[in-house]
């Protein structure tokens, strides 16, 4: 079965509570759970670190331009983001969905997977630090939808 980080994520996000899987003390048993699924224990491994490394990140401690400041890509970024993913970012900081921060800490998730990156993975990843996020309800409600909807967003 080839899985990847992500799709180990994606599998805790649809069956699992946010704070099942956060709460570290509950990897042990959800790593068992999750390889009688069928995924690999070191894609378990792998997923639970990317977690722990996304509820590590430090809040509010990114010093940051003024709002209406362009945000340039590096080569490694644009390589591994399309011109189609890095445009819906910029749609999601224009709806006021996700700001120049957590802009910054979903891009450090996106290059810390080591599979290519699609438009559905960043809505993934998206949802997955938003949900990381205190009073981000609104947020997480639109991502959800955008996630689960089978229509195209225009941004």
């Amino acid at each position: 079965m080839k899985e990847t980080i992500l799709d180990v994520l994606m599998f805790l996000f649809e069956n699992y509570l946010p704070d099942e899987f956060v709460d570290s003390s509950n990897q042990p048993a959800l790593s068992e759970e999750l390889t009688q699924a069928g995924f690999e224990a070191a894609d378990v491994r792998r997923a639970f670190a990317w977690i722990d490394a996304l509820a590590e990140q430090p809040q509010g401690s990114l010093k940051l331009g003024a709002s209406n400041a362009l945000r340039l890509y590096t080569a490694e970024e644009t390589d591994k983001l399309s011109t189609e993913c890095r445009g819906f970012l910029l749609y999601l900081e224009q709806l006021g969905l996700l700001d120049a921060e957590h802009r910054e800490t979903v891009i450090e998730r996106l290059m810390a997977l080591k599979t290519s990156v699609d438009l559905e993975r960043v809505k993934w990843v998206c949802l997955l630090v938003m949900l990381n996020q205190p009073d981000a309800e609104q947020a997480i409600g639109h991502l959800e939808e955008m996630v689960y909807c089978d229509g195209q967003f225009l941004h």
